[in-house]
């Protein structure tokens, strides 16, 4: 607290002094023991310990089994954690308690001046010191008794200044205290905000695991059943090739024949045409010709032989199954996912 820079900005240093020690919760004059918060200002005891009381409902008293609780300063809004004594074990500022008793000194020793009181407006040299409860104003005594408030309900003007300031003392301390509980409400929706952005991340991050892992055994899965179609394609491709390496030799064998029988068929001369090494005939015996037309019973491949309808495969049960994915608790969703791996092996 700079007490020496508030009083240079006025011309009145008592003024500006009386102005740097009121309390910001009951807007008088600080009262002993004046307590200082770690953030430096000041506030009466009482005013503090009302302010505390209002914001931490369950704590008891001093010596109580209760931890201390949080206390915001209501001037800067600096929260200080107090432990179990509560305010009382805050630190007291003595040297704001001497300025204190120094300037009620000084008050006291100075003679009133005239102006320093509010002087009633009908009567000029009438103090204004009583209230009238009926138009809810300050007046004076002869208004009352003469003037325009000689019919009404009065009170003393000090006992209706400390029921409102006490009042008013109260409401400051409700709306400190309702401050803070907004204050702790808007901290732990934040805290869900944030709670609520990791643990979506995660799901996020979990769920993309579980989609890369099916992917990965259905891609697994689809290799092995595209090697077992790849293998079966080989061997009844080889089969095939066999045979007709068969069939050409066979082929060659019987054009050959025919190729000789078409030569001697041109032959004129009786006697060239049964000359040679045994003659025509011999070469076109009868055992040659048999086994020449024996090409057409050679192995054959059966009627639908080349198709590859036995290696088809139903995914519908899969598409339903992936169709019908969604959330679940976590013991449902690990059994889902088991029973659909074991689905997609079998």
């Amino acid at each position: 607290m700079d007490f020496q820079a508030g009083i240079l900005r006025d011309g009145n240093p008592m003024e500006s002094l009386e102005k740097q020690l009121i309390c910001p919760i009951c807007l008088e004059m600080f009262s002993k023991p004046v307590v200082i918060l770690p953030c430096q200002h000041n506030l009466c005891r009482k005013c503090a310990n009302d302010v505390f009381q209002a914001a931490n409902p369950y704590w008891q008293s001093r010596g109580s089994v209760i931890s201390g609780g949080r206390f915001r300063c209501p001037s800067c809004r600096h929260e200080v954690l107090l432990d179990r004594h509560g305010v009382y074990g805050l630190q007291r500022n003595l040297l704001v308690e001497n300025i204190i008793d120094i300037y009620k000194q000084e008050c006291s020793s100075r003679p009133l001046k005239k102006g320093e009181h509010p002087m009633c407006k009908e009567h000029e040299d009438e103090r204004i010191n009583i209230y009238c409860v009926t138009c809810e104003v300050p007046t004076c005594s002869m208004c009352k008794v003469f003037g325009a408030h000689k019919d009404c309900e009065v009170a003393p003007l000090q006992t209706v200044f400390q029921g409102q300031k006490t009042e008013l003392n109260n409401c400051i301390s409700m709306l400190v205290a309702g401050n803070d509980r907004i204050q702790t409400i808007i901290s732990q929706l934040e805290d869900s905000c944030r709670s609520t952005e990791e643990n979506s991340e995660a799901a996020k991050r979990e769920l993309c695991a579980r989609f890369d892992a099916l992917a990965a055994l259905l891609e697994e899965k689809k290799s092995e059943l595209l090697q077992r179609i790849t293998h079966e394609q080989g061997d009844k491709m080889g089969f095939v090739q066999g045979l007709i390496r068969q069939y050409k030799e066979q082929l060659e064998k019987s054009s050959r024949l025919v190729e000789t029988a078409v030569q001697a068929m041109e032959e004129t001369g009786g006697a060239a045409f049964l000359m040679g090494t045994g003659g025509v005939m011999a070469v076109l015996s009868l055992p040659r010709i048999v086994e020449a037309s024996k090409g057409g019973r050679l192995e054959k491949i059966e009627h639908g032989y080349e198709s590859m309808d036995a290696f088809s495969v139903s995914l519908d049960h899969l598409a339903e199954a992936v169709c019908a994915l969604d959330f679940n608790p976590a013991e449902e969703d690990e059994e889902y996912f088991d029973g659909e791996e074991d689905d997609v092996e079998q």
